[in-house]
């Protein structure tokens, strides 16, 4: 959705300017709801200013200073639905995820009928339904991409969402098959890149066909997507043993696309040790991802760079330069069982 208002020059002559302001100054003596409309507009303006300033910050991955400023626009304007949602944004961005839902409800009690807004609070709600267990907030997040989808059918990536709750989920917290399938019927029909991508992620993840899902994936690779993200997911998908000649196909069509986008040195890493063949050319694009590379949720996380630079030090025999990326990695995320395993195995070696 738009972040803030279009700006807008207005130019006067210095005479125009002067009579103008003058009766603006009369009106508003004389005339409080024409004052009390104005001031009306003027914060509308000063939002839309903070929103700008706030999206800035955010695209250049400062999510405090970002934060900083929404919060400033939000004390001239407590009830801005806009506001909250990008307040959400950034929590969410910084791992907060207590405060993402609460920005996130705000926005939705100010304006229910956002199919953005409901969406990512079923995403807030997930995160938190992860790191707690929770199954009343494993619900809550389908309820809320179910919500998402009803109110805007042409979102495809609350589509999306749903599906792979649903694909995921244990029946218990609203896991469904049978309507991932039918969301994945229907994001084919609003895209056919994003349709196959869908439909390869079910093969996989419920028809347990992997083959025909690499195979899916092979075609969408062939058909030159014009966008960066599907190369992306592509290579996620082939990050592993076995696959990494389709692993640099998918980096090359990203390459086309963007040829510095920063993922591109974390893939380009993970190939490299797949292949067995330039370790030390893989460990230096990990560490400069894992080193430079912005925080965004829809990117590797720097926690996936330090576990592929742990294994590229192990392949290498730097052992205690491995034990150190992957406590790194799970200082940063405490969940990462190959990192766990991986760690406990070379610290019991070196005893």
């Amino acid at each position: 959705m738009p972040f803030g208002l279009a700006s807008r020059t207005i130019v006067r002559s210095c005479r125009i300017t002067f009579f103008f302001t003058s009766l603006f100054c009369a009106a508003a003596l004389f005339c409080p709801a024409f004052a009390a409309a104005n001031g009306v507009q003027a914060s509308a303006l000063d939002n839309a200013t903070d929103l700008r300033a706030a999206k800035e910050s955010f695209d250049a991955d400062d999510y405090v200073s970002a934060t900083k400023t929404l919060q400033a626009a939000l004390e001239k304007s407590a009830d801005d639905p806009e506001i909250h949602f990008w307040i959400g944004r950034c929590s969410y961005e910084l791992f907060d995820f207590n405060s993402a839902v609460a920005s996130f409800e705000r926005a939705i009690q100010l304006q229910p009928k956002s199919s953005l807004y409901h969406q990512w609070l079923g995403r807030a709600y997930s995160e938190k339904a992860d790191r707690e267990h929770s199954l009343s907030l494993a619900r809550k997040t389908k309820k809320e991409f179910q919500t998402a989808v009803r109110l805007d059918p042409s979102n495809i990536s609350a589509h999306r969402d749903l599906a792979e709750y649903e694909m995921d989920a244990p029946w218990i917290a609203g896991g469904d098959k049978d309507d991932a399938r039918r969301q994945v019927e229907a994001i084919s029909i609003l895209d056919p890149i994003e349709g196959s991508l869908a439909r390869a992620m079910y093969v996989f993840h419920v028809e347990k066909k992997p083959a025909q899902a690499e195979e899916i994936y092979r075609q969408v690779l062939q058909q030159k997507p014009q966008r960066i993200q599907p190369y992306f997911e592509i290579a996620r998908f082939f990050q592993r043993p076995g696959r990494p000649a389709d692993l640099e196909l998918a980096i090359q069509g990203a390459a086309a696309i963007d040829p510095a986008d920063p993922r591109l040195d974390y893939f380009r890493g993970v190939a490299k040790f797949l292949e067995n063949t330039d370790f030390p050319g893989a460990e230096r694009l990990l560490t400069h991802y894992a080193s430079s590379a912005p925080q965004r949720s829809d990117w590797p996380y720097r926690a996936d760079a330090l576990e592929w630079l742990g294994r590229t030090l192990e392949a290498e025999g730097k052992r205690a330069e491995a034990i150190a990326q992957y406590r790194e990695a799970l200082r940063l995320d405490p969940r990462r069982k190959f990192a766990h395993e991986r760690l406990s195995k070379l610290e019991k070696s070196s005893d």
